[in-house]
């Protein structure tokens, strides 16, 4: 497999956005993420979406160059319509905009519809918690799903993701899981490379269990089970319809639309100023105490030591930063073909 680092990452995604003819201002917000995506450890929303990306482009379900539209906007909340452009500008205008009322009015809301695939959550959360802000934010799939309900076969939801981060003396507090039991790009992971996945994470297209990624690809569809999997995943579930009801309903987004591709988007952000609420030396004193109770446990056996929430990313990083980033042949394959396509190269 290709190794690369960070900075080869993000000019394969600018290379391959400027040549797809992306406006010159909506190329970084999305290289950037991407790249940032593959060097914490999240493959499955790195560089080998810009295949994805840019054939919905070709499609017409990214529209790049579209603007930004505030459709409510009041003093601590406001409703925001992307158009259709990509979802890192769109959800990178909401924090913005979060931020700007969050340091004003104590906390903001921010709504987003007509939004494409935001990337990673955790990045936006995190980057919220480091300005002193704590942050959550989700989002649905207002379009088609790849999850069953709990005890159903067929799609009718997305991942439905959620994240939420806290700032720390040791980095910001990040929790970024699905609401199901695995990410659609983690079983793309698998399946170009060619491995199998664990026990209940999914169905295969009959209902019944599968660790091959290729039945939730190939016909008769399979789906993912939701957080939980096959005993307790009706917690999952249940977190899940709540953020399409928060999400896609209040955003505007809607629900089980037709007229959308898979990786659509609505989006809630929500950010408390934490200076606004309590002091932050207060704030951090606790935190350093909480810090401190959840490491200073004993620890089962086998298990060195006690991870917070985005602790495992941070040092991914700090790795990566060192060896680079290996890609799959066959993300490479499909990268490679698509620079052809365009007319350009990479690498």
């Amino acid at each position: 497999m290709p190794t690369f680092s960070e900075a080869q990452l993000i000019e394969i995604g600018r290379q391959l956005l400027s040549a797809a003819g992306i406006p010159e201002s909506e190329i970084d917000p999305v290289a950037l993420h991407l790249a940032d995506a593959n060097m914490v450890g999240h493959d499955s929303h790195g560089v080998m979406r810009l295949v994805q990306y840019l054939q919905m482009v070709e499609d017409g379900f990214v529209r790049p160059g579209q603007s930004v539209e505030k459709v409510v906007d009041a003093p601590g909340f406001a409703v925001l319509d992307g158009q259709f452009n990509f979802g890192q500008v769109i959800a990178g205008a909401g924090l913005n905009l979060a931020i700007e009322k969050a340091r004003e009015q104590g906390t903001a809301t921010i709504f987003m519809r007509n939004c494409n695939h935001v990337g990673r959550l955790g990045a936006y959360t995190e980057a919220a918690a480091l300005q002193g802000f704590n942050a959550l934010m989700a989002v649905n799939a207002p379009g088609p799903g790849g999850v069953a309900p709990f005890g159903g076969i067929d799609r009718r939801l997305g991942t439905n993701p959620i994240s939420m981060a806290a700032p720390s003396s040791q980095g910001a507090i990040v929790l970024d899981m699905t609401t199901s039991a695995t990410a659609e790009g983690k079983l793309r992971v698998a399946f170009q490379k060619g491995e199998s996945i664990p026990e209940g994470l999914i169905i295969d297209g009959h209902g019944n269990p599968s660790t091959n990624p290729a039945d939730y690809y190939n016909k008769p569809y399979g789906a993912i089970l939701p957080l939980g999997g096959p005993m307790m995943g009706h917690k999952g579930f249940g977190l899940s319809v709540m953020l399409d009801i928060f999400c896609g309903l209040l955003s505007g987004s809607g629900l089980c639309r037709t007229d959308l591709p898979r990786g659509a988007n609505g989006v809630w952000l929500h950010l408390l100023n934490i200076e606004q609420f309590t002091p932050r030396a207060e704030y951090d004193q606790w935190m350093e105490t909480y810090i401190a109770s959840l490491k200073g446990t004993r620890t089962q056996p086998g298990v060195s030591e006690v991870l917070l929430p985005g602790e495992m990313e941070r040092r991914r990083r700090q790795e990566r930063e060192k060896t680079g980033v290996a890609i799959p042949d066959e993300t490479w394959r499909q990268l490679t073909e698509l620079a052809t396509k365009l007319g350009t190269t990479i690498g």
